[in-house]
């Protein structure tokens, strides 16, 4: 006999908790946003909706973009066994760097009226953004989050995705809020008043010790979730380098060259000779599809949870060890090499420092997944096949990323040789 899946308890089966539920996502076309969409449609399918905020680009409308988005490989899975399912997203035009994310009163109102669960997601990950753009952007829209999330009538849980790189001026990094580095309401009160010239001139003031715009405004958000954490049900989470899947649902899905794959792609096609870093720390990565488990583990927990008074701010922080792959390859081509060297430099004080990180709440998760739910959201990255996981790196960077032909592997390997 079967049981029926109103009857489980959502403590003890994750889609149970997840049926019926409504999310709001921002940065649903980033990177992480396009995993977390496929996972949760695929493993969670009686979800209610999917409310992802987008912008229209490059000439293409809201819907166009949606659509160019699920023609991905990445959807290959959901489209061939549950082609339906793509009508649970619903696309909501706004903007995270415009002042209330950019939202028209009735999808402001609609929000309000059904998510329960908040996924504040979208950032700019750039180094070199300006102050005044960094702080509008990724601070400012955070509040804007918080403010919106205060007015939803059935709201379970707010997760901001943060950075394990906060904070960087502490060798041992604790799944804790730090102390403000600065004012959050004055900084974006600066940002939204004073013009892009003046700020450029005191952003190494602002900065201080801090190695970029981008760490600076992620710190201040951190401050902005630990404030309105006294009346949300919130938690931050903290993924080091965000690289390729293991396994879910493509081993080595990658869709943009940051980070490492973005130096082995540059190695391998002989354009970047070295990369400046140390040969002596281990650098921290950590793969999509783990980072995203522990989201969709995270809201579950959380929404569980019975608040009898304040709500807090729950830490989770997310990597692995990895080493340097150094390369010694010719350069050929004089702007890709100069972007190599551009790129090189911006990840220096990553690629030549190391810091620990504390993550014992996130290994705490590992022990409450429900049993039946264990390798559907696994985050156990104990008996990972480093090797494996590399040589798979390379090979989602050759299909996805530089879309080559993988029955032509003598011909590339002849190219390399030279």
């Amino acid at each position: 006999m079967t049981m029926d899946k109103n009857t489980i308890d959502p403590a003890k089966s994750i889609p149970t908790f997840y049926a019926g539920q409504s999310i709001f996502l921002t940065g649903a076309t980033g990177f992480l946003g396009k995993v977390f969409i496929e996972k949760v449609l695929r493993s969670c399918p009686d979800i209610r909706e999917i409310f992802i905020l987008m912008r229209p680009k490059k000439g293409l409308s809201l819907n166009e973009r949606l659509e160019k988005m699920l023609n991905l490989p990445l959807y290959d899975k959901l489209r061939e066994k549950q082609p339906l399912i793509f009508k649970k997203l619903i696309v909501v035009s706004g903007d995270t760097s415009q002042e209330n994310l950019g939202l028209s009163a009735v999808d402001r109102q609609m929000l309000t009226e059904r998510v329960t669960i908040t996924i504040h997601n979208a950032a700019s990950v750039k180094f070199n953004d300006s102050l005044k753009y960094a702080i509008l952007t990724n601070t400012r829209s955070t509040r804007d989050i918080c403010i919106l999330a205060e007015s939803m009538k059935n709201l379970m849980a707010l997760v901001y995705i943060s950075t394990a790189y906060a904070h960087l001026d502490n060798p041992f990094i604790e799944e804790k809020v730090y102390p403000p580095i600065a004012n959050w309401r004055k900084m974006i009160k600066m940002a939204e008043s004073l013009d892009e010239h003046i700020l450029n001139v005191f952003t190494a003031k602002c900065l201080n010790n801090i190695p970029n715009t981008y760490i600076f405004s992620k710190i201040l958000a951190e401050s902005v979730i630990q404030e309105y954490s006294s009346s949300l049900p919130c938690a931050i989470v903290r993924p080091s380098m965000v690289i390729h899947g293991i396994m879910d649902p493509i081993p080595g899905w990658i869709d943009n060259f940051n980070g490492p794959v973005g130096f082995y792609c540059f190695g391998g096609k002989g354009l970047l000779r070295v990369v400046y870093a140390s040969n002596y720390i281990s650098q921290n990565h950590i793969p999509i599809d783990t980072v995203i488990n522990i989201i969709i583990l995270v809201i579950w927990k959380l929404g569980l949870t019975k608040y009898d008074h304040q709500f807090i701010c729950i830490i989770y922080t997310l990597y692995i060890h990895t080493y340097i792959c150094m390369y010694n390859m010719q350069h050929r081509i004089l702007e890709l090499q100069r972007k190599a060297y551009v790129s090189n430099r911006a990840v220096q004080h990553f690629t030549r420092n190391e810091w620990k990180f504390d993550n014992t709440n996130s290994q705490d998760l590992m022990l409450v997944i429900p049993s039946d739910n264990r390798k559907m959201f696994s985050i156990d990255l104990s008996d990972m096949d480093m090797t494996k996981y590399l040589r798979n790196a390379i090979i989602g960077a050759k299909i996805y990323l530089l879309h080559e032909d993988m029955n032509r592997l003598e011909a590339a390997k002849a190219h390399r040789k030279k």
